[in-house]
């Protein structure tokens, strides 16, 4: 993968970039994707922030081998630290799991002024996020699922709304399985949901050998009824 190219994951990613955006790209790597945005003269500036010193100076000989350093700037720091209120619109946190990506916004809610759209992929817990945006007043407008390699990832796009607006009278298995991706359910949202019932399946039947307890009769419970709302969900 490089500035010219990018991953499918990411790419789909981008798609969701509105044209002339003031992007920050949080947890950048090698800012592959903020490099792509400007040599496509699809945004004005971005900002790519890594909290590890590796991947940060990854980042900026990434930024300076494509010349672009007058248009994006990489900065050291913490998730949302790296950024100023009213820096970027738009921001996009990708590659991270979805309890990592909720404790960034919740740490860095102050530097979410001025920011109309989050563009967030989870590689798991994508749940966590869409309760994180749930309870702060950010509306999910879309949702993608694909895989690539092998793995399963769901992109989640939000603005501020009404963040009740997606859900309808389905807010819990909204939550768990994304309002959007089980109105179209895909061959990756169904794949997905398989291999994780089957996973669930394979620790009950473990649980039914465990020296008998309180706490693994409410594992039990709690599984059994993780895999009756999956087959629920792929029956309809």
């Amino acid at each position: 993968m490089n500035a010219e190219q990018l991953s499918m994951r990411l790419e789909k990613v981008a798609s969701f970039i509105p044209n002339g955006a003031r992007v920050a790209d949080i947890g950048s790597d090698h800012a592959y994707l903020p490099c792509y945005l400007a040599k496509q003269g699809r945004i004005t500036s971005a900002i790519a922030g890594e909290v590890v010193e590796g991947p940060y100076k990854s980042a900026k000989r990434q930024v300076e081998a494509t010349g672009l350093q007058d248009m994006i700037e990489v900065r050291l720091g913490d998730g949302l630290e790296v950024l100023e209120p009213g820096e970027a619109d738009c921001i996009t946190i990708a590659g991270m799991g979805g309890v990592l990506i909720s404790e960034i916004l919740e740490a860095g809610k102050n530097k979410l002024d001025g920011v109309n759209r989050l563009i967030l992929q989870p590689n798991v817990g994508a749940n966590s996020v869409r309760e994180w945006l749930y309870r702060n007043g950010w509306e999910l407008i879309d949702e993608e699922i694909l895989e690539e390699d092998g793995k399963i990832y769901e992109i989640l796009v939000a603005e501020t709304g009404d963040p009740l607006a997606p859900y309808h009278d389905e807010l819990e298995l909204g939550l768990i399985f994304g309002p959007f991706l089980l109105k179209r359910k895909e061959a990756a949202f169904l794949k997905k949901w398989s291999l994780e019932k089957e996973n669930w399946r394979r620790v009950l039947s473990q649980l039914d050998n465990a020296q008998p307890s309180r706490e693994v009769d409410w594992k039990k419970q709690e599984l059994a009824g993780k895999i009756r709302k999956v087959e629920e969900v792929l029956a309809k």
